[in-house]
C-alpha cells in the first residue's frame, strides 16, 4: 500500500513538473526571445492592400480625364504611392432603335466608351475606406468607378494589338508557316 501511494505521488509530481516546464517554454516562445526587435519595427502597423486598380469608364472624354486627375490628386494628397495611370483603347458601340413592331431602323447612335486606370500601391487598410468614400463623393454623373486588385490580365488588356503584325502572321501561316533553317 505504501508503495502504491509513493508511485501515485511520483506520477503527480512529474505531471506538475511538466505543466510548469511547458508554461515556461510557452512564455519564452510567446515573447519571441530569439528574434531581434527590429523585425517588429519593420512590419506595418496596419495591413496593406497590394496594388489596386481604380478603373473608371464613361462616355464623355473630358469628364473622364478630369475625374482621373481628381483621383490622382486625392491619392497624392493622402501620400499614397501612385504606380501608374493609363488609358485603355476606346470601345466603339453602335445602338440601333427600331420602329415599333417592325425591322425598320428609327435611329442609330454611335457611342464611344472611354476607360482609364489609376494604379495605387500599398494602401493602408484604415486609409482605403476614406479614399473610396472621397472618390465616390466626387464621382461625376455617367462615370462608373471599379476598384480591383491588379492582375496580369488587366496588364495585357491595356495594350492595343498591332493589326498589321497580325495580318502578316496570318499570311505567313497561309504560306506554310515560318521555315526553320539549320546552321
Amino acid at each position: 500500500m505504501a508503495l502504491r501511494q509513493a508511485l501515485v505521488r511520483a506520477v503527480v509530481a512529474r505531471s506538475q513538473n511538466r505543466a510548469y516546464s511547458s508554461r515556461i517554454s510557452s512564455t519564452l516562445y510567446s515573447n519571441r526571445l530569439y528574434e531581434p526587435d527590429y523585425l517588429d519595427s519593420m512590419k506595418p502597423k496596419y495591413p496593406l492592400y497590394e496594388t489596386l486598380n481604380f478603373t473608371i469608364k464613361g462616355y464623355d472624354f473630358p469628364v473622364l480625364e478630369s475625374y482621373q486627375k481628381l483621383i490622382y490628386n486625392v491619392a497624392d494628397s493622402m501620400d499614397l504611392d501612385i504606380v501608374d495611370a493609363y488609358a485603355h483603347p476606346p470601345q466603339k458601340l453602335t445602338v440601333q432603335k427600331f420602329k415599333p413592331s417592325s425591322s425598320v431602323i428609327d435611329s442609330e447612335y454611335k457611342l464611344t466608351v472611354y476607360e482609364r486606370t489609376v494604379q495605387i500601391d500599398n494602401v493602408l487598410a484604415p486609409l482605403y475606406p476614406v479614399l473610396l468614400r472621397t472618390l465616390q463623393a466626387g464621382l461625376p454623373e455617367g462615370v462608373t468607378l471599379n476598384v480591383t486588385e491588379h492582375t496580369s490580365e488587366q496588364e495585357e488588356s491595356r495594350y492595343v494589338p498591332d493589326r498589321d503584325l497580325k495580318e502578316l502572321k496570318q499570311q505567313l501561316d497561309e504560306m506554310g508557316g515560318p521555315t526553320k533553317s539549320k546552321k
